[in-house]
């Protein structure tokens, strides 16, 4: 190699070698650090000056629930004076939520007084441990829902097709000036393709009334318990990014507050929520069924058969479509919440008596008893 070559390669290395690199662009890429990883005592800790904490809560899951217990569990055994205010519950049942709280009323007849399964009809297994535990404590516990008949109407006509008495039982300061609000709950409503634009605003009011309606409810309660912490429990999509009940609650009451989520079906982002937490997922046991479809029956009494379950545990013990049940093992029937009761702790292939009645095709009315083996 001749020393020409030797020279140029010497200083292409020496080049090279001192050269800076410039460093790739930064990529969108959330990193979590596990070092900052903490238990539930920890968070209690961190969480305990705050006025308000939101747990949020995928309804059906049952890991969320039992989130929510811990939280209300550890907060009141570090002393802490609790109100609870709950979505599954509509305002205009206070009443029935007081009397069982203050144990004049059983879980049956809450059930019955607050209409839960006509209104709410998940599995109140799910939320049975917190409201036992409010029970036990004499923790007041604040019904935050709007009653369906008003969303329901805003759903088809807007908030403007509310009459002045309707308009009376809703917010009056409702803000509609949350673009990322809109935007968020735009993209949920155009998951739906055969929709409307127009209806996409009324879509919109119905979001609006219920996150108002469940703030302004819950600063009333702030107001009416001034020495108490405050914990709402409402579903994660109210709670998420603080724009929904959170921050239509700060806008009233200047309050310190805390929003709790289940991490384990979003990506961390810091603007989500306060604490994401990763539950063990936890499924109740499935509850027995009938196996069958109903109708309220036009004189009050009882549930007409309208149908069947394709494997209906009913229809094999011997009912037929137009029987009307009257009663499920020891609970007389007048309409579906007393369904859901009579089924609420019976398990999937336990056998219940079912009495119905059946038009004879000659005479009178039958009553008969079915052995029915739920699905």
């Amino acid at each position: 190699m001749s020393s020409v070559i030797l020279r140029v390669l010497t200083l292409i290395i020496a080049i090279f070698a001192n050269a800076v690199i410039a460093a790739p662009p930064e990529l969108p890429i959330t990193v979590l650090d596990t070092t900052q990883l903490t238990t539930m005592n920890q968070l209690l800790e961190r969480i305990s000056n705050k006025r308000v904490i939101f747990v949020g809560e995928r309804h059906d899951r049952y890991e969320d629930h039992l989130n929510q217990l811990a939280v209300i569990e550890g907060l009141q055994a570090r002393g802490h004076a609790l109100i609870i205010g709950m979505e599954s519950f509509q305002q205009p049942f206070q009443h029935a939520l007081d009397a069982f709280i203050a144990g004049s009323i059983d879980d049956a007849e809450l059930l019955r007084r607050t209409e839960y399964f006509e209104r709410w009809r998940y599995d109140y297994r799910l939320y049975r441990p917190l409201l036992h535990f409010a029970r036990k404590h004499r923790i007041p516990v604040i019904a935050l829902n709007l009653e369906a008949e008003l969303t329901s109407k805003v759903g088809i006509s807007g908030i403007n097709g509310l009459n002045e008495t309707e308009r009376a039982k809703i917010p009056t300061d409702i803000d509609r000036n949350d673009s990322a609000y809109r935007q968020r709950i735009e993209a949920v409503f155009n998951q739906h393709p055969n929709t409307q634009k127009a209806d996409f605003e009324h879509f919109l009011d119905v979001q609006l009334l219920w996150d108002e309606g469940m703030a302004a409810r819950a600063a009333q309660a702030l107001v009416d318990y001034p020495n108490h912490t405050l914990v709402v429990f409402a579903g994660a999509g109210h709670l998420e990014y603080r724009q929904g009940i959170p921050n239509r609650l700060l806008r009233r009451q200047a309050v310190a507050i805390a929003v709790l989520l289940n991490g384990t079906t979003y990506t961390p982002n810091t603007l989500l929520a306060d604490f994401l937490m990763y539950p063990q997922s936890i499924e109740l046991p499935p509850a027995g069924l009938l196996g069958v479809m109903l109708d309220p029956s036009p004189n009050s009494h009882g549930m007409i058969v309208k149908g069947f379950a394709e494997s209906s545990g009913a229809k094999i013990a011997g009912l037929v479509i137009g029987d009307r049940i009257i009663r499920v093992g020891t609970t007389p029937i007048t309409n579906y919440s007393d369904i859901r009761i009579a089924l609420l702790d019976q398990a999937s292939n336990q056998i219940l008596p079912v009495e119905i009645e059946r038009k004879a095709v000659v005479g009178k009315t039958e009553q008969l008893t079915f052995l029915v083996k739920l699905n």
